[in-house]
C-alpha cells in the first residue's frame, strides 16, 4: 500500500494510507544505511504487519518534489500565510521574514488576512498594494461571517499546503470551516499517537479531503532567518528587480548607496515603504549576525 507520512515521533511514522486509515510504521534500517530520513509529507510504500493494530513498515520513500528545512516537510505545493487584518494588527515584519524563508526554499506563497468584517476597504487596498507587486496574491476572509472561505477551499484543493501564522488570528476556525471533520480526525490521530502528547510539538500534516493536506507551522512567532548572507537578501524581495537597472553600482544592496533605483522607487511610492523598512531591518540583522 502507498500512503503519506503525517507525523514522525521517536522513530515511529504515522502513515495515512490510501484506504483512509493511519498506520504506525517503523522505517527499515536500509534508510539509515543510505543516510535518508523519512520526512513528514513523504509519499511512501508500506507493508501492513498487523491490520487490527494498524502497524506496518515503511519499505520505500517515493521520489520527493521538494523538501523544506523549516518546517521539515516534503512535497509541499504552497504556503498559505494567515494573519488577522486587525485585532491584533498584523506584524508585517514577521510576515516578511516568512516570505523570505519561503523564497529561499522556492515555495509559492499566498497571503490571507482574516477578520475582514472588522476592517475598511482602504486597509485592504493598502495591503494588496504592498504585497501583490511582490508577487504574492492577497485574500481576505472572515471566519466569523464565513466570508471568502470558498475561495480558500479552492486554493488548497488537491495540494499540500503549509499553513503559517501567529496564534489567535483564526487558523483553527479556518481549518474547521474548510473541513469540519478536521477536529475529529486530529483527535483520532492524537489518540493513536499517545506517546506524542508530552513531547515538543512536531510538524504534522492532516488530510482535509481527496489528496488535500494541510500542515500548521509551529514556532511561527520566533522566526530567525539563518544561512543567508546579508548581500543575498535583496534577491528575495522580488519587487526590487524592476528597479535594479537604475542603481549606479553593480551589486548594489540598496542600503547606503547614493544613486539607487530601489531607494528612488520607495520615495516615489513604487515600492512599499513597509517592505523596504523590513528589508533594512533584516539586512542589519544578518550583517550583525555575520560579525559575531
Amino acid at each position: 500500500m502507498t500512503g503519506k507520512i503525517l507525523k514522525g515521533i521517536a522513530g515511529f511514522y504515522y502513515v495515512h494510507g490510501t484506504d483512509g486509515m493511519v498506520y504506525e510504521c517503523k522505517a527499515k534500517g536500509i534508510f539509515r544505511n543510505i543516510n535518508i530520513k523519512p520526512l513528514v509529507g513523504d509519499n511512501v510504500k508500506i507493508t501492513i504487519l498487523d491490520e487490527m493494530e494498524r502497524k506496518g513498515n515503511i519499505d520505500e520513500i517515493l521520489p520527493r518534489e521538494n523538501a523544506l528545512v523549516r518546517p521539515a516537510v516534503a512535497n509541499v505545493d504552497q504556503a498559505l500565510v494567515f494573519f488577522s487584518i486587525t485585532h491584533p494588527e498584523p506584524n508585517l515584519n514577521l510576515l516578511d521574514r516568512f516570505l523570505v524563508m519561503m523564497e529561499v526554499q522556492n515555495v509559492p506563497v499566498k497571503i490571507c488576512f482574516n477578520k475582514s468584517d472588522l476592517s475598511d476597504v482602504n486597509r485592504q487596498k493598502e495591503l494588496k498594494a504592498t504585497y501583490e507587486p511582490a508577487g504574492y496574491p492577497v485574500y481576505f476572509t472572515s471566519t466569523y461571517e464565513n466570508q471568502g472561505i470558498n475561495e480558500i477551499k479552492s486554493l488548497v484543493k488537491g495540494k499540500t499546503t503549509v499553513l503559517a501564522g501567529p496564534s489567535g488570528v483564526g487558523k483553527s476556525s479556518l481549518t474547521n470551516l474548510i473541513y469540519p471533520l478536521a477536529d475529529m480526525e486530529t483527535a483520532q490521530i492524537s489518540e493513536k499517537i499517545q506517546r506524542g502528547k508530552h513531547t515538543t510539538r512536531h510538524s504534522e500534516l492532516f488530510g482535509i479531503g481527496d489528496n488535500t493536506y494541510m500542515m500548521d507551522t509551529p514556532g511561527f512567532s520566533s522566526m530567525y532567518i539563518e544561512d543567508l548572507e546579508c548581500g543575498q537578501l535583496k534577491n528575495y524581495f522580488n519587487e526590487f528587480d524592476a528597479f535594479e537597472e537604475e542603481c549606479r553600482f553593480l551589486g548594489c544592496v540598496h542600503i547606503g548607496e547614493t544613486t539607487c533605483g530601489v531607494k528612488d522607487a520607495v520615495k516615489e511610492g513604487k515600492i512599499s515603504e513597509s517592505r523596504y523598512h523590513n528589508y533594512q531591518l533584516l539586512y542589519q540583522e544578518l550583517k550583525e549576525k555575520r560579525r559575531y
